[in-house]
């Protein structure tokens, strides 16, 4: 059944005001579930340095920590919830092959971004922060290692952010060949220069240590070589 031009605005409407309700009541939730959230973002450190502390550098600090993670569990919560009403709102208006197409694009790009955060959560960060603390324990001069933990939380989310996005790769690749901005045969025919870059990137984004620079690299890479195995081979 047709709508009209109010009905699609009252539509939207409605999903919006769920969204926002579903983002309240995350928040909510999160604002009595930070500390918990805190707890399990430091402990990468703290399992690496188990006698540190971190510093708070304001009176304000606490509160603000706390709004800051329950704002990110709301985010995190509200994505989905997002991604599938602006489904429901333009799945009526597509063709058969383009909801084949768009509908695995909307499931896989969540799930890809928690499997980049939880790399780099669960393998990369105890090489990373391992590192920082030998390194600044065996300053020569002497020093008392606190991390300011808005600092901390500000750092690890912000990695775990860019390998969420950067896990996203074979969406990105996938989608441009099907629109028939990237062919399958350019891919694989500059194969090695994209290796060379993907380790410059994650020696960028790594502690100066090769084994950091690897562990980024290697999945990168295995993304990569995913990524042409779902490229249409002929564009034409």
């Amino acid at each position: 059944m047709k709508m009209t031009l109010q009905q699609h605005f009252a539509e939207l409407r409605r999903r919006v005001l769920w969204t926002l309700l579903i983002f309240a009541i995350a928040f909510g939730i999160g604002w009595f579930v930070s500390p918990f959230i805190q707890d399990f973002l430091t402990e990468p450190l703290m399992a690496v340095w188990p006698d540190g502390k971190m510093l708070y550098t304001g009176l304000a600090d606490g509160v603000l920590i706390q709004f800051s993670l329950a704002t990110l569990l709301a985010i995190i919560v509200a994505i989905p919830v997002v991604l599938w009403h602006i489904w429901e709102f333009v799945a009526p208006g597509l063709h058969k092959n383009e909801k084949q197409f768009i509908l695995p694009i909307l499931i896989l790009s969540p799930i890809l971004f928690l499997m980049g955060a939880s790399f780099a959560f669960y393998i990369l960060f105890p090489f990373v922060f391992k590192f920082f603390v030998t390194l600044n324990q065996s300053a020569p001069v002497p020093s008392v290692l606190m991390p300011a933990m808005k600092d901390y939380l500000s750092f690890s989310i912000g990695l775990l952010k860019i390998f969420g996005i950067a896990f996203q790769m074979p969406l990105v690749m996938v989608l441009l060949n099907r629109l028939g901005v990237l062919s399958r045969a350019a891919v694989v025919k500059f194969r090695r220069y994209a290796i060379v870059f993907i380790f410059v990137v994650a020696a960028m984004l790594t502690p100066p240590d090769i084994i950091s620079q690897t562990i980024l690299a290697i999945p990168m890479i295995a993304l990569f070589e995913i990524s042409i195995i779902f490229m249409k081979k002929d564009n034409s």
